[in-house]
């Protein structure tokens, strides 16, 4: 009989890329996901403040699951913005969650970033029904904030500088398949350049009806729920559930 050949201990080829690709989602499942792979996802876009000047803003978001089976994005979870106040060494950071906080208000999306005189301002808008009624249903339907030197502080429509008016910023997130590393003032341009709501363009500066976030009906937190203010039905169903 003749001896039968010995197999080949070493792995073919087909193993080698496998092994190799597996290697290689692991490792983006904890690098910045800037591909679209991974937990987080960040990018940094070149911003032009009011005066003409322009500043890089670093944006860094953590994200969690896909909402439903058929989405394409994952869940926002936080994000932190980032920039060096002009003329210092000074890094400022603003950050917003968007979890479940119950009354707690959070869940805000960037419109605009400026300096004025020295001092850092923001203009938000509620990601969602819910955040727009714990931020109490501002209309015009933003949420603004001013850089005391120490903390992020909420100011008034009138107290946010007149001077500020243009959006500024990438609204929302880019799908995370096209993400780019770095955008420029007119690549930001671009990427709004669909949006339909005049308050994604402008900070609009007088009351609006029924459009965007202020179409959404009024909320109230009640024993653990968001319900309507006449919903009787609703408040019956939280009392039974704490007895």
């Amino acid at each position: 009989m003749k001896k039968e050949r010995e197999s080949n201990s070493k792995p073919g080829i087909g193993i080698i890329f496998l092994l190799v690709f597996i290697f290689i989602g692991v490792t983006n499942m904890n690098a910045s996901g800037f591909l679209g792979f991974g937990n987080t996802m960040e990018w940094k876009e070149e911003v032009q403040l009011h005066d003409g000047t322009k500043i890089v803003v670093e944006r860094f978001y953590h994200l969690g699951s896909k909402p439903t089976f058929e989405s394409t994005e994952r869940r926002a979870l936080d994000e932190t913005v980032g920039f060096v106040l002009p003329g210092s060494n000074r890094k400022v950071t603003w950050t917003t969650d968007f979890r479940d906080r119950k009354s707690e208000p959070n869940s805000l999306n960037l419109l605009v970033l400026d300096i004025v005189n020295g001092t850092p301002y923001i203009a938000t808008y509620a990601a969602g029904c819910i955040a727009y009624n714990k931020w109490k249903r501002p209309n015009p339907p933003y949420i603004f904030f001013k850089y005391d030197g120490n903390d992020w502080k909420r100011i008034s429509l009138a107290e946010f500088p007149a001077e500020i008016s243009k959006v500024n910023v990438i609204v929302g997130r880019p799908p995370a398949e096209l993400l780019k590393p770095f955008y420029t003032v007119e690549q930001v341009n671009e990427k709004n350049h669909n949006l339909d709501e005049e308050i994604f363009k402008t900070i609009v500066r007088t009351p609006i009806k029924k459009v965007g976030r202020e179409g959404c009906p009024e909320l109230i937190y009640y024993k653990g729920a968001w319900v309507s203010p006449g919903d009787s039905i609703g408040r019956r169903m939280m009392d039974s559930r704490k007895k």
